[in-house]
């Protein structure tokens, strides 16, 4: 490659832009099982710890190449895998209630995929009713299967929304990510304090009164005694 698109590629790492709000797939993605990939990581991961000079023969290290692989493979990035794309079942809205349904302080863990470090969050997420509603569950299990998979911010919020849009066949919902990366917070500038936050707002959620309604609610604390 040149030296101005090895330059534009790190640049594009160090400033986490993401290129598609697509997560980038190779078309044969899923020819190999997950045995298969579990199998090859494992030998790729051995070799990187045995490049950096870890003695891999060391009972506390022998198992760490496979450790790796299959967190990879079943948890890391599962969700990278169409299979274990949570079922999106809806239900008529029989009980009319018409207003907005706020599911906040998801948790979200994540990976970088520019440096493959941890981002970890809250998803805040919200919608509006035309006539279904979607199990409540739902909607934390598709931040979970969208977080699977090395990311950026600005496009997990993306996929958020967009699935649960289609799922609920309506414009009018809202997601919000705050979160601290762990390549901001652990390496380069290492500032340990910040957070970064996205949000997409859709439909009615474009309105500045009915986004305040939902910002707020996100601020209100919830308490149990």
């Amino acid at each position: 490659m040149k030296e101005e698109t090895l330059n534009k590629i790190d640049e594009i790492g160090e400033n986490h832009i993401g290129t598609s709000v697509e997560t980038p797939l190779r078309q044969d993605a899923f020819e190999m099982t997950d045995d298969e990939k579990i199998a090859a990581i494992e030998k790729n991961v051995g070799h990187i710890m045995e490049v950096l000079g870890l003695d891999l023969t060391d009972d506390s290290l022998k198992g760490t190449p496979k450790r790796v692989a299959k967190a990879y493979v079943n948890e890391l990035f599962g969700g990278l895998n169409p299979k274990r794309k949570p079922k999106m079942s809806v239900f008529d809205n029989n009980y009319k209630y018409g207003e907005m349904l706020v599911e906040k302080n998801i948790t979200v863990y994540s990976t970088c995929e520019h440096h493959l470090l941890p981002i970890v969050g809250r998803a805040h997420v919200a919608y509006i009713s035309n006539g279904t509603v979607i199990g409540l569950s739902k909607m934390n299990r598709v931040v979970d299967y969208y977080a699977k998979r090395p990311q950026v911010q600005e496009r997990l919020t993306l996929q958020i929304v967009k699935e649960l849009q289609k799922a609920l066949g309506t414009e009018d919902v809202a997601c919000l990510v705050d979160a601290k990366h762990l390549c901001v917070n652990s390496r380069g500038v290492k500032d340990i304090e910040s957070s970064t936050v996205t949000a997409e707002f859709g439909g009615k959620f474009k309105d500045p009164a009915v986004r305040r309604e939902f910002l707020d609610y996100v601020k209100l604390e919830t308490t149990f005694e």
